[in-house]
């Protein structure tokens, strides 16, 4: 009989004594399995090992309280803190700016509140972009950039939701270059018009989600989506067909985090032994509260076929400050997750999402240090921007950057066919030339995979893998094999605004099969 930590209470996101039974009733079982590997027993499988095995997984409990009053001491450097700089923050204090409530009650979400923001930080003239023909030369006062940004919102995918970190990064005195303001504030008169192959679930989720917020497309990985609500919303967001709040142009399809939807997909993850690793995103894990980020760690280091699995959040590049508020018990559920997942062998890791070094502070790195120290296996995944990060010096610096703070450099993304921020992606060839000055400049196990994410459901493949490339037509071609069968072919467009416009220009590329 297996005896349950005192601790270990069904209050925790009204989890009923059923519901513990039959957590720890998995864990017996998921301890009996990985006792006994392969043709022969690595150590004995006796009732007191497969009862201390479960314990283990089960003391997550234990852990997650002892973590969450620790105090964290961030060092910050001399001189004047970043977001002090923005004159409404010029008296917040540096406990004040940490703690993760005051980063909610701060966060800019809206136009109103938007316009209010930028009414207190632009100047009352701008200084002119750098290139003299851009459209944002028309740009010259304040009030006509707060003109551009009211009618971009009003055709624009995504609603606004910007955190006090991000918007304290941005250089205000020149928002027109500025690679931050470029991934969040849209200005009419740089956006572009849509290819006619965007659409806004361009990896075609739905089509592959057997329940509601499961997409099931690789073999043995499907992805967890526990919420539709994120710290921020990025313009170019993947999932602009259900993350955040319902637009002018679109009506979400949306995936709140209620315990029976959930109930449905855990039901299908148990059903369906093939998996073994799962990604828990949204939205944002980081927008899950403490009680529900250690449930679903808990439910799925429960479930035997599950070996790893990852939280999907862009909150260490966003609002780092989270993770060393001592008053706020998120990153103590991760570490404890991430420790009961070590002790009976599966992999439980992070997954961010830095773009540009400038996002990166002190903040980001004192809090990427935490997680270090505790153990806590943290990955990003980059989108490549036009304009943010499609440059070598940029992606270098960033690539770098990511390595200095131990996290590792996992994935470059080609940006996802998404309709309304056409301004916003590059053609392929732009991806398979940074590849190209990149890899051997820094340790291979530091250097992402440059990789495309196939429209219509093909899943994420090398950038340079292309079956054929037409840089005249800006069509690419790859097929999947391992996801839907070697006979599809998917097809990649480069933004129209990349294509040669003279006969002759650009030339085709192939490579053989």
């Amino acid at each position: 009989m297996l005896h349950l930590p005192g601790r270990l209470r069904a209050r925790r996101a009204g989890m009923s004594s059923h519901y513990l039974t039959r957590t720890a009733a998995a864990i017996t079982h998921s301890a009996q399995n990985m006792l006994a590997v392969g043709p022969r027993r690595l150590i004995s499988s006796s009732p007191r090992n497969v009862q201390q095995a479960a314990v283990a997984s089960i003391r997550v409990e234990e852990q997650y309280e002892s973590y969450v009053h620790q105090p964290q001491k961030a060092a910050a450097p001399r001189g004047v803190p970043y977001w002090q700089r923005v004159g409404i923050w010029k008296d917040v204090t540096e406990e004040k700016f940490l703690n993760y409530q005051w980063q909610i009650k701060n966060t800019v979400q809206g136009e109103s509140r938007l316009l209010q923001f930028l009414e207190s930080v632009l100047p009352e003239r701008l200084p002119a972009p750098r290139d003299a023909n851009s459209p944002l030369s028309k740009i010259k006062t304040r009030n006509d950039f707060l003109g551009e940004v009211k009618e971009a919102i009003r055709i624009a995918p995504m609603a606004i939701r910007i955190t006090p970190h991000i918007l304290s990064v941005i250089d205000w005195n020149n928002p027109f270059e500025d690679p931050i303001r470029r991934q969040f504030v849209p200005l009419r008169a740089s956006l572009l018009p849509d290819h006619p192959k965007l659409t806004l679930d361009s990896l075609g989720e739905e089509n592959d989600s057997p329940v509601k917020g499961l997409v099931h497309r690789y073999p043995d990985k499907a992805l967890f989506l526990a919420t539709s609500v994120c710290n921020v919303y990025c313009r170019f967001c993947t999932r602009s067909y259900a993350i955040g709040a319902d637009t002018e142009t679109v009506t979400k399809n949306s995936l709140k985090p209620t315990r029976r939807r959930w109930e449905e997909m855990f039901d299908y993850i148990a059903s369906t032994p093939a998996l073994s690793d799962i990604v828990i995103s949204g939205g944002d894990a980081y927008y899950l509260t403490p009680d529900q980020l250690y449930d679903i760690g808990t439910r799925l280091l429960a479930i035997p076929h599950i070996r790893r699995f990852r939280f999907a959040t862009k909150g260490l590049a966003v609002c780092p400050s989270r993770i060393l508020d001592p008053t706020d018990s998120w990153t103590s559920a991760l570490i404890a997750v991430s420790n009961a997942g070590r002790k009976v062998g599966k992999m439980v890791a992070m997954h961010t999402h830095f773009n540009h070094p400038s996002e990166m502070t002190w903040v980001s790195r004192a809090a990427s240090q935490k997680l270090f120290a505790a153990g806590v296996v943290v990955r990003n995944q980059s989108v490549l921007l036009r304009g943010v990060n499609d440059d070598l010096g940029t992606m270098k610096a960033l690539i770098r950057g990511l390595a200095d703070m131990a996290i590792t450099p996992y994935y470059v993304y080609q940006g996802d066919m998404v309709a309304g921020v056409e301004d916003l992606r590059t053609p392929l060839r732009t991806i398979l030339e940074l590849e190209s000055q990149i890899r051997g400049s820094i340790a291979g196990f530091m250097t992402p995979q440059f990789v495309v994410d196939l429209p219509g459901g093909g899943g994420k493949r090398l950038a340079a893998s292309f079956q054929s490339y037409d840089s005249k037509t800006g069509v690419s071609r790859f097929v999947a094999p391992a996801v839907k069968g070697g006979e599809t072919v998917y097809e990649y467009h480069d933004p129209e605004w990349s294509l040669p416009k003279a006969e002759g220009r650009g030339a085709a590329i192939t490579q053989a099969l």
